[in-house]
């Protein structure tokens, strides 16, 4: 029998969640100066938001089936709860890069070839990297890498959570 319950609520509603928490994340980073060489606890953080909400999102929608999901249903909350939070991210990041804090790539790019001197690689080699690097900064193709990458993601977290919360009335019998 096919479940009843709208999954668009619980996707909107969590994806939103995600969306917000993930940018609260970056401006609390931005405002502590650790944007650009962030610590490895805010990517930590940043799983845990992700996958947290991704179960909760699925975990909710369970219950509101009285406890039956198959996993193509769980798998469709969990991406669309991803792809709401990344297409929220995709826009913050389009503002922050363009209004908030416009030299936010070149500082990167700085880092980064720091980063590259120290580990040996020649001036020729990372001038090579620079200029491949910036075929990949256009607003479109970062935000579709965006929206991939959260997809992606999504995908993963959704299918090992729905393969764990599974449940069919087939199998209450």
């Amino acid at each position: 029998m096919e479940n009843q319950t709208n999954s668009k609520n619980f996707i909107v509603k969590n994806g939103v969640m995600l969306g917000v928490a993930s940018i609260i994340l970056s401006l609390v980073m931005f405002a502590t100066g650790t944007h650009l060489d962030p610590h490895w606890s805010n990517s930590l953080i940043s799983a845990a938001l992700f996958i947290g909400l991704i179960f909760l999102g699925t975990k909710q929608f369970k219950e509101a089936n009285n406890g039956f999901m198959s996993w193509g249903e769980g798998v469709k909350v969990g991406v669309g709860i991803a792809i709401v939070a990344g297409l929220i991210v995709v826009v913050y990041n389009y503002i922050f890069m363009n209004f908030i804090s416009p030299d936010f790539m070149s500082q990167m790019m700085e880092i980064q070839n720091q980063k590259l001197l120290e580990s040996g690689m020649t001036e020729e080699q990372i001038e090579a990297t620079n200029e491949m690097g910036k075929k990949f900064q256009s607003p479109a193709i970062m935000a579709a890498m965006g929206i991939i990458g959260y997809a992606i993601g999504g995908f993963i977290i959704a299918a090992i959570t729905s393969a764990i919360m599974k449940k069919s009335e087939e199998e209450t019998y």
